[in-house]
């Protein structure tokens, strides 16, 4: 049983200050024309490209804008084949404005279609499927019970809350752990 996230404290910095760089350099932008192009100060941009500050949604948003890429570019770091994020994980990003914060679980690739399933379990034999079409991956997020799920070679137990991203291509299975135990089940095709 793997668990692999990221800290309580939100997205890593030095995740935000690698992409930040990273798209900065890919698009031939100063760090002074960037932050003009943003509207944000430019000690702040250089702060979050050391990997210090503390950026809300909306500058993330207007820096993301700026670099014309999406906002999960700038705070998503890379992804193994199998990801557990458990509750209160992951990279979260507060607003300024509001009581909100916005935590990316998966962003969505090109030419994806997804379906969404509500996933009611109770104990017993576990679900054991057989691998989808190739390119196949799935979300499993937890809202109540505790569930066994993922890969058949390397299942990982979940409670409410807790996140698991697996592929969908390989012999996969599912199996409730409690009574009552209920997930939400997103298989991605790519």
């Amino acid at each position: 049983m793997s668990n692999t996230g990221a800290s309580n404290s939100g997205a890593p910095l030095d995740v935000i200050a690698a992409s930040l760089r990273r798209e900065r350099e890919r698009v031939g932008l100063s760090l002074s024309e960037l932050a003009k192009r943003a509207g944000i100060a430019k000690s702040t941009l250089s702060q979050l490209e050391s990997a210090s500050g503390n950026p809300s949604v909306e500058t993330l948003w207007a820096l993301g804008v700026a670099l014309g890429v999406p906002f999960s570019r700038l705070v998503d770091p890379p992804t193994p084949r199998v990801r557990v994020i458990r509750a209160g994980e992951g990279p979260a990003i507060y607003s300024e404005r509001a009581h909100y914060t916005a935590t990316l679980l998966a962003s969505c690739p090109p030419g994806a279609r997804r379906d969404i399933y509500l996933l009611q379990l109770e104990p017993g034999p576990a679900r054991e499927s057989e691998p989808h079409m190739p390119g196949t991956v799935e979300h499993v997020i937890v809202s109540a019970g505790r569930m066994l799920a993922g890969p058949r070679t390397e299942p990982v137990e979940l409670g409410p809350g807790d996140y698991l991203l697996y592929p969908g291509d390989v012999p996969h299975t599912a199996q409730a752990l409690e009574p009552g135990t209920t997930a939400l089940l997103v298989s991605e095709h790519v």
